[in-house]
C-alpha cells in the first residue's frame, strides 16, 4: 500500500503479513479522505485516533495531509511493528505518531493531551457495533472527543441496522454513508442536545451512496 496524497504521497505503508489485517484500499481511501475534507474543510492540526488501526493506513493519510498527531492501537503485535515500521520510514516521531498495542474496548486508549477530533473505527467484523460505538460515546464522556469530531466507522454492510441503532445510543448522527461491495463506511458526528431522530430512535442518515462494484 501507498499513502494517497499529502507529505508523504507514493510512500509505502507496511502491513503484516497474513489475512488477520484487512487494509483499506488506496481507491476507498482516496474517496473517504475527499469526504473527510469537505466535513472537515481539511486536516490541519487534527487530532486522530486509529483505533483498530491494522496497518495504520488511514491514521497515516491523515498525518500526511496536515492532521498534527495520530495515536495508533491494536493488539496484534505484528500489526504494531509494522506501523512502527512505516513511522520509521516517514520520518514521524513518537510523539506525532504514536503507536500502542492495545485493545481500546478494554481500556487500552490512554486519555489525549488533546480531544480526538476525527477517529477511524476498522474494527474485525466480529465485533458488535453495539460495543465498538459504545468506546466513542466513553471518549465523549471522558471529555476524549471533540464535540465537533468525525468518526468514521468501516464495517459489514450486513450490520447495517445493528450499526444504526447503535449509534443512535451512542449519541451519533450518521453524517455520510457509502457502500462499497458488502463494504459500508459510515462518517458519523456527536449529536447536538436538539438533534432529530427518526424511525423509532435510529441515527438520522444524512447522505448514502453506493460505490460501483
Amino acid at each position: 500500500m501507498r499513502i494517497v496524497a499529502g507529505t508523504w504521497r507514493g510512500r509505502t505503508v507496511f502491513a503484516p503479513a497474513g489475512d488477520a489485517t484487512r487494509p483499506t484500499t488506496d481507491r476507498v481511501r482516496e474517496s473517504l479522505m475527499s469526504t473527510l475534507f469537505s466535513l472537515r474543510g481539511g486536516f490541519d492540526g487534527a487530532h486522530v485516533l486509529d483505533a483498530f488501526a491494522g496497518s495504520g493506513a488511514l491514521g497515516f493519510e491523515a498525518l500526511s495531509r496536515g492532521a498534527a498527531d495520530a495515536a495508533f492501537y491494536d493488539v496484534d503485535p505484528a500489526a504494531v511493528a509494522a506501523m512502527k515500521k512505516t513511522a520509521a520510514s516517514l520520518g514521524a516521531s513518537p510523539h506525532v505518531a504514536r503507536i500502542s498495542r492495545g485493545d481500546v474496548l478494554q481500556g487500552a486508549a490512554d486519555r489525549p493531551a488533546h480531544p480526538y477530533d476525527l477517529v477511524f473505527l476498522d474494527p474485525p467484523y466480529r465485533f458488535a457495533a453495539a460495543d465498538v460505538l459504545s468506546f466513542v460515546a466513553s471518549l465523549r464522556e471522558g471529555g476524549a472527543l471533540d464535540e465537533d469530531a468525525v468518526v468514521v466507522y468501516e464495517h459489514d454492510a450486513k450490520d447495517q441496522r445493528f450499526v444504526d441503532d447503535a449509534a443512535s445510543a451512542a449519541g451519533l448522527v450518521v453524517a455520510r454513508s457509502r457502500k462499497y461491495r458488502d463494504t459500508v463506511i459510515d462518517v458519523m458526528r456527536p449529536a447536538g442536545p436538539d438533534a432529530a431522530r427518526s424511525d423509532g430512535g435510529d441515527a438520522p442518515r444524512a447522505g448514502s451512496e453506493s460505490e460501483p462494484s
